[in-house]
């Protein structure tokens, strides 16, 4: 089963995050299928970068974004189609 979640980087004390693809069963920061975001709580304000289209395509093949993952797509909706 895959799941979108969080896998962090960066120094300590001074956490980013990748928003990642990943099969369930695998370690936090070990090798996602995909990127599809990037999540910084340190900047002020924290700055988030999904690509919604992707997200959508992953949940759409079964995957299922954890909890902190669906609320930051949540709080930050995909901009309007022109």
């Amino acid at each position: 089963m895959l799941m979108i979640r969080l896998a962090r980087f960066g120094a300590k004390k001074k956490p980013t995050y990748r928003v990642v693809v990943i099969d369930k069963e695998r370690a936090r920061d070990s090798r996602a299928v995909e990127i599809v975001g990037h999540y910084n709580p340190v900047a002020s304000p924290a700055t988030v970068d999904l690509k919604h289209d992707r997200i959508t395509y992953w949940v759409k093949c079964g995957a299922q974004p954890s909890n902190t993952v669906a609320r930051l797509i949540e709080r930050n909706p995909a901009p309007a189609a022109v």
